[in-house]
């Protein structure tokens, strides 16, 4: 296994010295290098005004896509970035048309709600939704799209994307591969899963902040397609500002719309820098080093867990959920351990690389003594 330092990487992030920080699966810490590039921004708006589109800014939608594309496995040019996720996913279905033969997006029902509000509200077409362990029998010839996530976000079990996209491919449906819970974190290779789309975003393990989704096509399909959801970026000549029709640029910028979300760029950059600096295959050795832990600890101590036990189908967070799990979460953040709550899975616990073993025995610790304190909990405990 690549080997890994934490020790190394904890001085970059500000907030690891003062809490006790495992939430990346919701938050990534800030790099130090954030708070320059932000400043960098501000200069640049200051002082070249409104120069900086033709100097810097309006490429970045891809140039920050292309340090994303490392990450993730993706060809050069193939990665723009999006404010959020469902923006990326309404821009996709907006390149379809459907029709009654065809017009069915299957997912699985523990996929992230907001995805599925999107299709739910699609004229024409029909959301099925079904149990994670029979989306690929649920996957046929009438359906359009799967818009499917890699790892779930309430239990963190990491899906076998391969066997989704064959048998998609298989019956004629395109697969969107939702990488928010895996990319940072999990080796990802859209290209070697011939996936048709990817989306994500930096706002989690690439330790890039809010307003950061991003959006992956795979190079074949790419000058093919034409979405309706669209805008003056993806014209061929947005500055002649011609009447509709549009004609579509070539390549990658195609899929971009209004004007996009500069400050929010400059701040993903020194995540994405740091990320492929350490490498995802270290991160993750690192990831099941410790969630192996905190799973055999939470087993130790007798609390449920949704989270998969072979790291094989594990992505980087491990959920607990002891009886009051929600008033436990919020004593936690209380006493400055860092992590969040969601409804069945409990409190979800997800180091990173700049985690340590230590920190994971802590929150386990801290868990355990506010129970103690509480004695309508203690049962929550084995031994």
């Amino acid at each position: 296994m690549p080997s890994h330092d934490p020790a190394k990487w904890r001085p970059e992030f500000p907030i690891l010295g003062t809490t006790t920080y495992l939430i990346s699966n919701s938050l990534g810490a800030m790099p130090r290098g954030t708070a320059a590039n932000l400043a960098k921004y501000a200069e640049i708006w200051a002082t070249r005004g409104v120069r900086a589109w033709e100097e810097n800014w309006w490429d970045m939608p891809l140039t920050v896509g292309n340090l994303l594309a490392p990450i993730i496995g993706a060809a050069k040019n193939s990665v723009t970035m999006h404010q959020n996720v469902t923006i990326a996913q309404a821009i996709i279905l907006s390149c379809f048309q459907p029709d009654g033969k065809r017009n069915k997006i299957v997912c699985e029902r523990e996929n992230f709600p907001s995805v599925m509000y999107y299709y739910a509200r699609q004229l024409g077409l029909e959301l099925v939704t079904v149990p994670v362990e029979k989306l690929v029998d649920a996957i046929d010839d009438r359906t359009l799209l799967v818009p499917t996530s890699h790892v779930l976000f309430k239990s963190s079990f990491l899906q076998d994307a391969a066997a989704i996209v064959e048998k998609a491919h298989k019956v004629g449906a395109r697969v969107v591969l939702d990488c928010f819970q895996s990319a940072g974190v999990v080796p990802l290779d859209v290209t070697a899963l011939k996936t048709d789309f990817a989306v994500g975003g930096c706002l989690k393990w690439l330790c890039g902040g809010p307003g950061n989704g991003w959006l992956y096509v795979r190079p074949d399909l790419i000058d093919t397609l034409e979405p309706r959801f669209t805008g003056w970026m993806a014209h061929e000549k947005p500055f002649a500002f011609e009447p509709p029709p549009i004609r579509f640029t070539k390549g990658a910028m195609r899929f971009l719309n209004g004007t996009p979300q500069i400050p929010a760029l400059y701040a993903a950059l020194e995540g994405l820098r740091i990320i492929n600096e350490v490498g995802v295959p270290a991160i993750r050795a690192h990831s099941v080093r410790m969630t192996d832990h905190l799973l055999d600890k939470v087993t130790e101590m007798g609390w449920p867990s949704l989270t998969p036990k072979g790291s094989s189908r594990r992505s980087g967070t491990v959920c607990t959920n002891p009886p009051d799990s929600e008033l436990i979460s919020r004593e936690l953040l209380m006493h400055d351990f860092i992590i969040d709550w969601r409804p069945d899975a409990g409190i979800r616990i997800s180091p990173h690389f700049y985690n340590t073993i230590d920190e994971c025995d802590a929150i386990i610790g801290e868990i355990a003594a506010i129970i103690l304190k509480r004695p309508g909990l203690r049962t929550t405990q084995s031994r």
